[in-house]
């Protein structure tokens, strides 16, 4: 089993794009999209839920006003200012809580319950081009890092049980915890970058951590054309650090009428656009392979 999850320095550089044609060209394969405070992979292949979950992680203070004596303890030990009074009843503001448990901990009477916080939910559904998993966090929610590992291990259970030896995943733009959850156990990362100075940064960020992991690393090039020298600086940075270069993709219109028709753009234009997709695919799955072998 191969796991390739395809990155970004920053988001719009084109990677879910990529990810559903890599979908469309793949066969048994499990798709997983793990960009889950902004996933968008379900746009374009319309997926039906099949299984779903409720996700819970860490915890928030509630106050039961039926056990709260109005001692005020909790107000005055909170440092995040979360819990306030009105007309002498205590609540918490749980925008505000970082679940430390002060409160619970402090209240003489125990009227401060600790449950579970509901950040979310997350799904397997069935799409054209097989399985996927994915999920959404609530605006506002945290443990991103650990909704994408959940994502990861139920990938992985899929493509186990229906025998499937790819598993591709729409990773989240940066570099924060969500991509460092997403390159956990995976045999490669491809970048899609954009021949900008910003795009050059971004890269380096994401070389930077992928080296860290010992994770190998190829790299697409989106609109070379749009910046001809900017792209010539990226391939040979590329070179100076023994990162691979994938493929080069030029700036095409083609792109957005599929998104607009919820296609991917290997279905739209399999001959056009399509066909230079499918060539950097090619070069994805001949990495893979050579990754794993190693």
């Amino acid at each position: 089993m191969r796991e390739i999850v395809i990155l970004s320095g920053k988001g719009g550089t084109g990677k879910t794009t990529l990810t559903a044609a890599f979908a469309h060209l793949s066969e048994n394969k499990i798709l997983c999209d793990l960009d889950v405070d902004a996933p968008d992979l379900h746009l374009i292949l319309s997926p039906t839920a099949i299984e779903s979950a409720e996700f819970f992680s860490g915890n928030e203070a509630v106050i039961d006003r039926s056990l709260c004596t109005g001692c005020g303890i909790c107000r005055d030990m909170c440092r995040y200012q979360a819990i306030s009074e009105t007309d002498g009843a205590f609540s918490v503001n749980p925008l505000k809580c970082e679940g430390c448990k002060v409160c619970v901990h402090f209240c003489p009477a125990g009227a401060v319950e600790f449950p579970q916080r509901h950040c979310g939910q997350w799904r397997v559904s069935g799409t054209r081009f097989g399985p996927m998993v994915h999920a959404r966090l609530f605006p506002g929610q945290e443990n991103s890092g650990k909704l994408v590992s959940l994502l990861k291990r139920r990938a992985k259970e899929l493509a186990g049980e229906q025998g499937r030896d790819l598993i591709i995943c729409d990773g989240a733009p940066g570099i924060g915890c969500p991509v460092i959850s997403s390159l956990s156990g995976a045999d490669l990362a491809v970048a899609v970058t954009e021949p900008t100075p910003s795009g050059r940064h971004d890269l380096l960020r994401v070389a930077e951590l992928c080296s860290h992991f010992r994770l190998p690393l190829g790299v697409i090039v989106n609109k070379w054309d749009i910046n001809e020298e900017e792209t010539a600086q990226i391939e040979d940075l590329c070179a100076k650090k023994g990162i691979g270069v994938l493929g080069r993709l030029p700036h095409d219109p083609v792109v957005t009428e599929a998104m607009v028709r919820g296609q991917s753009v290997t279905e739209f234009d399999p001959d056009g656009f399509g066909r230079l997709v499918k060539e950097a695919f090619g070069s994805v799955m001949d990495m893979a392979f050579a990754s794993k072998a190693a």
